[in-house]
C-alpha cells in the first residue's frame, strides 16, 4: 500500500492508497482542495470539518447532476439505437423487395 501526503486548504494529510493509484488519488485531492478553497473564499474560514463537509456536499451535488445528465444521455442513446434498428430493418426489406423486382424483370 502506498502512502501519500496531500494538501487540502494548505494543510498536509497522510493518506494511503493501492499501489498504482497514486496519480489518481493526487488528482482527486486536487479536485477536493479546489472545492474546499472555493468554499473558504465564499464563506470565510469555517474550520476544517465544516469546510470539508461543505466541499463534499458541493461535489456530491455535482456528481448527482452528472449522473442525471448521464441517465438522460443513456435514454437518448437507447432511443436512437432503437430507431436505428427499425430503419435498418426497413432498409433491408426495401433492398430485398427491390432485388425481387429486379429478378422478376430479368426473368421476363
Amino acid at each position: 500500500m502506498a502512502q501519500l501526503n496531500i494538501d487540502v486548504n494548505g494543510r498536509p494529510y497522510a493518506v494511503g492508497c493501492e499501489d498504482g493509484q497514486e496519480a489518481h488519488l493526487l488528482e482527486l485531492a486536487r479536485l477536493f482542495d479546489r472545492q474546499v478553497r472555493q468554499v473558504s473564499q465564499d464563506m470565510g474560514q469555517l474550520g476544517d470539518t465544516r469546510l470539508f463537509l461543505m466541499g463534499a456536499l458541493l461535489l456530491a451535488d455535482e456528481l448527482t447532476d452528472a449522473k442525471a445528465r448521464l441517465s438522460v444521455a443513456q435514454a437518448e442513446l437507447a432511443r436512437l439505437q432503437s430507431d436505428y434498428a427499425r430503419v435498418e430493418v426497413k432498409a433491408a426489406l426495401a433492398i430485398d423487395n427491390a432485388a425481387r423486382k429486379i429478378e422478376k424483370l430479368v426473368a421476363e
